[in-house]
């Protein structure tokens, strides 16, 4: 038997958001997912809202990760002391509010989902993402257990690969909102791909609108950044794992538009 599991992009703005919401749960029925883990930080372009996170778990979402952006928006922070589904990086500092990995009850199977943020070019004060993970998976952990990487950096995100290939189920890159073609099972049995990709506005630049980033990289001043309206994309994956190992056999990637 395969557990099929869907991972997706970081969701941009309430246009990504009201795509999720119009394109989720029809997905997960033609796919036959069995658990899905949502991105959330850009939600509200800089962070994410209670109200959004709510939105999020009424679309589909089991649970949701978050990044660089975490604490973007001050109302979250109470959310995250209580909301066992909503997870930020593990490797923040101590001092954070929240939690990076929890561990979900579905009936028939359990499922470890693990947040970390990168420091190749993401330097927020967090610990080492490596040593993070290890000291996590040292405990009892569930036979299925994925990991959302949020991190800049390939070489970053290809090296825990490598450094957690066969002790997790499968572990995905977020962040940079360009999906990679890299997808694959590593030779231990732990699905990869370096990044997901984003849900929000095509015609853009990472979600904001593309004056505004054109403007920026002239010198200029682009003020604050607006999503653009118009159509939108729902990237991600879909992992396969066998159930009885809790392995990867398979990896797909999602484009909806």
């Amino acid at each position: 038997m395969i557990l099929r599991i869907l991972a997706v992009g970081d969701v941009v703005g309430e246009q990504g958001l009201a795509h999720l919401e119009q394109n989720l749960r029809p997905l997960k029925r033609l796919k036959a997912i069995d658990f899905t883990v949502v991105n959330g930080e850009n939600a509200a372009v800089t962070g994410i809202t209670p109200e959004q996170a709510d939105r999020l778990y009424a679309a589909g979402a089991d649970v949701v990760t978050l990044g660089n952006h975490t604490f973007g928006k001050p109302q979250t922070a109470a959310r995250l002391e209580d909301d066992p589904y909503l997870l930020r990086p593990a490797n923040y500092t101590g001092r954070a509010p929240g939690k990076g990995w929890g561990v979900y009850d579905c009936g028939r199977f359990q499922i470890g989902v693990m947040n970390l943020i990168g420091r190749c070019g993401l330097d927020f004060n967090a610990d080492n993402p490596f040593l993070t993970a290890s000291r996590i998976l040292k405990a009892d952990k569930p036979l299925f257990t994925l990991v959302d990487f949020h991190a800049e950096a390939t070489s970053e995100k290809l090296a825990m690969a490598y450094h957690l290939d066969g002790r997790v189920s499968a572990i995905w890159g977020t962040h940079t909102h360009v999906p990679t073609a890299d997808e694959r099972v590593f030779p231990n049995g732990t699905g990869y791909i370096s990044d997901l990709g984003m849900t929000g506005p095509v015609e853009s630049v990472l979600g904001i609108r593309p004056e505004q980033s054109v403007e920026q990289f002239l010198g200029g001043l682009p003020g604050r950044y607006q999503v653009p309206d118009g159509p939108c994309k729902m990237q991600g994956a879909v992992f396969g794992l066998d159930s009885h190992t809790g392995l990867c056999v398979e990896v797909e990637r999602i484009d909806i538009r």
